[in-house]
């Protein structure tokens, strides 16, 4: 008999364990896609957000344009700078007409010679932006103001890495979980065939041929298991797109292709095929010890 052909009777043959395995697999990895869908999106809204913190320099006025241009073109030449825009007076008045425009009153109070010229920097992580606010702190007699969110930072850093550990803990307790409710089930499944497994022995038949099906049963499981978890969520997820667009608006909580999806799945399927494979083999071990 053919190694697939012995795995699918394995499997016809005690049709309620190999379901309750199947279930138990599927509801794992239902919560474990969920989790991985979220930090995700967690993950692409936050490297959204920890851009938008900036560290904002109000020039004197009484700084040379030469001295402006030249450290706007030092900050350009660092690699963790990400953007640098200079505000000039005309276009500081520009923008607080915006942000004022209901108050006539303030309006009248404030022409462009009042407001200082800036220049904008964002980094590519909130930790360079630490780095360039410190370094320009030791230029501080040039500037009227340097204006660093500092709190913000610290949040989103904070948040950033407490997701993470919370969603791999919970990915480790479930795969934990799935490990050990294999193991039992393809350890009562060798338990029931103790006296078929001992005339195959009698008969010489090998350790593979005995051993072979229930590792494959054990993957079987892992990989159906992820399958399915993976096939919910994506469905889910799909339906509830136009209202994640709407939620999140410009913030690119939504990947631009499938790839991500695929490349999920084929995570999720590997690791549900050796998380049902390490189970396995701690079950044949125990049981069928010769």
């Amino acid at each position: 008999m053919k190694l697939r052909s012995k795995v699918w009777y394995h499997l016809r043959r005690n049709p309620h364990q190999s379901l309750a395995a199947v279930a138990v697999m599927f509801s794992n990895f239902l919560l474990i896609t969920a989790v991985v869908f979220t930090l995700f999106g967690l993950g692409s809204v936050l490297g959204f957000l920890e851009t938008r913190p900036e560290v904002t320099v109000f020039i004197k006025d009484e700084m040379k344009q030469e001295q402006i241009d030249s450290l706007i073109n030092n900050l350009k030449g660092k690699k963790e700078v990400k953007e640098v825009r200079f505000v000039s007076k005309e276009q500081a008045l520009e923008i607080y007409k915006q942000d004022f425009g209901d108050n006539p009153l303030l309006l009248e109070m404030v022409t462009a010679e009042v407001l200082p010229a800036s220049i904008e920097i964002s980094a590519e992580s909130p930790e360079a932006l630490k780095q360039i606010a410190s370094q320009l702190s030791s230029q501080a007699d040039l500037f009227e103001e340097i204006v660093f969110q500092q709190e913000v930072v610290d949040s989103l850093l904070k948040w950033t890495q407490t997701s993470k550990k919370v969603g791999l803990g919970l990915i480790v307790f479930l795969a934990s979980v799935s490990l050990i409710v294999i193991w039992v089930i393809v350890g009562m499944k060798i338990t029931l065939r103790k006296k078929e497994i001992a005339v195959l022995n009698l008969l010489g038949a090998g350790g593979g041929y005995i051993r072979g099906p229930f590792l494959l049963e054990g993957m079987f499981y892992g990989v159906v298991g992820a399958i399915l978890g993976w096939g919910i969520i994506t469905v889910v997820a799909f339906a509830l797109k136009p209202r994640l667009l709407t939620f999140f608006q410009q913030i690119p909580f939504w990947p631009t292709s499938l790839l991500p999806f695929g490349l999920i799945l084929l995570g999720e399927m590997f690791f549900g095929a050796v998380i049902g494979l390490l189970a396995s083999i701690m079950a044949v071990r125990k049981h069928l010890r010769r």
